[in-house]
């Protein structure tokens, strides 16, 4: 990943990126190219792992256990016009761009096909995505045996992280008046995701 200097994260910040809940693309080479699929995951510190399932019937599977994998987290990404900057009054040579912030973690992929370890990630899963509710739902509220048919219907996967390279692109390479202009545009056009990661990521 090419990273700039004023775009390089702290390991707070792709911290905070693990820990957010989200889903993420889980991609890996097989014996036919590459294969990539879309799935919520739980990032485990302590592990240095992160723990997700797919379907059983989604044979990636089948193609990943023991094998390098890529997956790639994303937190808030978004348009920046020129018009939002003080600049383009100044002197014109502005630019339209994109901010994001991304991690690629890579490591080995391992297979769990044991309903325990899928209860627990499921169970993680589910309290991190219902926190903050004003009534979390928990796995406790469905039937036992309707949960236990569902768990065999999911496959484990666990990423044990190798490495991680990351990226906070948030208009730091910009004038202060500059990145005053892009989080009010974010926030007039709504995107406040995206307006309060570059206020907090301000030089």
């Amino acid at each position: 990943m090419y990273v700039p200097a004023h775009f390089a994260p702290t390991d707070e910040d792709v911290r905070q990126l693990l820990a957010r809940p989200g889903a993420a693309d889980l991609v890996t080479a097989g014996p036919e190219g590459l294969d990539a699929t879309l799935l919520p995951f739980v990032h485990d510190p302590d592990r240095g792992a992160l723990l997700g399932h797919l379907a059983r019937n989604n044979d990636h599977w089948t193609r990943v256990d023991g094998r390098q994998g890529l997956v790639i987290v994303r937190g808030p990404d978004s348009y920046v016009s020129p018009s939002w900057y003080a600049s383009t009054a100044e002197h014109g040579r502005v630019v339209p761009t994109w901010n994001y912030v991304t991690a690629h973690v890579r490591g080995t992929v391992v297979v769990h096909d044991d309903v325990d370890w899928l209860d627990a990630v499921v169970r993680r899963l589910t309290d991190l995505h219902e926190a903050g509710r004003p009534a979390p739902w928990s796995v406790d509220d469905a039937p036992e045996a309707f949960v236990r048919g569902q768990l065999r219907a999911i496959v484990g996967v666990e990423l044990r992280i190798e490495r991680i390279e990351a990226k906070l692109k948030l208009s730091q390479n910009r004038p202060a008046a500059d990145v005053d202009g892009v989080v009010g545009g974010l926030e007039a056009a709504g995107d406040h995701a995206g307006a309060r990661a570059v206020a907090a990521h301000r030089r």
